[in-house]
């Protein structure tokens, strides 16, 4: 059986065509499944379109958050209650074509353990906006050793590959990479991001810089290094302007190096501070996991009947 995972913030209007349109493509294909949606503590309907649907169709199951706690915690939700012998993530505004998830499944059955889905097209999207992603990615790539280029959250997983996941302790994941770190027998699908068919996007700036400076900390410690770097190459600077200082005083050509001198105070207090914060964003994430919270807590539960069932059992996952 295959376990489609959806997570859903505020997506009220998408839900049931959501739902229909990869029911019925799973259906036609023959391909046993069943749909979890997960409500990332949405403001609006969703929960109530969530709650209708799945008395309507038996093969839909849904997961409602407490409060909000991110599309990863939401993933991971998802992974944990799918029953299925494999399990697919996808974007519950169909941004991500349904159609790619029959290839990743003919593959799985090929013996494929880990489909990715990656972007031929990143779709309609600001000049900025790319340029901000493109950077992200660069960055990750070079700091984790895999190609996150055209990585997405769009991917099939073997159950094995699903219980590697969920076997891991740590609460600060960032999905996307950790699928690619485990190993397993991978491959490919390609797809072009399609337009949002209703609603708005999530994603603001903001938010995306969050979510950028989260999951580079989560998965790498790569900005601990430039710290060490950044002083290794202001040691260098400060060595050669100590010599030239040197010798201009032997010459007898004396520097008024007023202007030097707090050039200098502002440049070193400056890389202190931004070193400190670094470090102590590191820190901070150390704090977060020694607490031991959960990834997420589950207020509800919806089976494929409609009937509520208690998620307190689920929350510590």
């Amino acid at each position: 059986m295959l376990s489609v995972i959806i997570p859903a913030y505020n997506e009220e209007r998408m839900i049931r065509k959501t739902n229909a349109v990869i029911g019925e493509l799973l259906d036609r294909e023959k391909i046993a499944h069943e749909l979890i949606f997960v409500n990332d503590g949405s403001k609006d309907g969703t929960w109530e379109e969530l709650s209708a649907v799945c008395r309507e169709y038996p093969a839909t199951k849904a997961v409602s958050f407490s409060r909000n706690f991110g599309k990863e915690a939401a993933m991971f939700a998802g992974l944990a209650v799918a029953r299925g012998d494999c399990g697919v993530i996808i974007d519950c505004d169909l941004q991500h074509p349904p159609e790619a998830i029959v290839k990743m499944y003919r593959l799985w059955e090929e013996g494929y353990e880990v489909v990715e889905g990656v972007k031929s097209d990143r779709g309609k999207e600001s000049a900025g906006h790319r340029l901000a992603a493109k950077s992200f990615y660069r960055m990750i790539s070079r700091a984790t050793g895999i190609d996150m280029s055209r990585a997405s959250d769009f991917k099939l997983l073997d159950r094995k590959v699903i219980d590697a996941l969920l076997a891991m302790p740590e609460k600060q994941v960032f999905f996307r990479a950790l699928s690619s770190w485990v190993g397993f027998k991978s491959t490919t699908v390609a797809f072009e991001v399609r337009e949002r068919q209703a609603g708005e996007t999530k994603w603001s700036t903001g938010a995306l810089i969050r979510y950028a400076l989260n999951n580079i900390t989560s998965f790498s410690t790569a900005p601990l290094h430039i710290t060490t770097i950044l002083g290794v190459l202001f040691l260098i600077f400060s060595a050669a302007l100590g010599v030239q200082t040197l010798i201009s005083y032997w010459m007898g050509h004396s520097l008024e190096g007023f202007t030097t001198v707090i050039i200098l105070l502002l440049l070193i207090g400056s890389l202190l501070m931004i070193s400190l914060g670094i470090v102590g964003y590191y820190i901070a994430k150390i704090y977060d996991e020694i607490k031991g919270r959960p990834k997420y807590i589950i207020s509800q539960m919806l089976n494929g009947a409609g009937e509520k069932s208690d998620g307190a059992d689920q929350s510590t996952l």
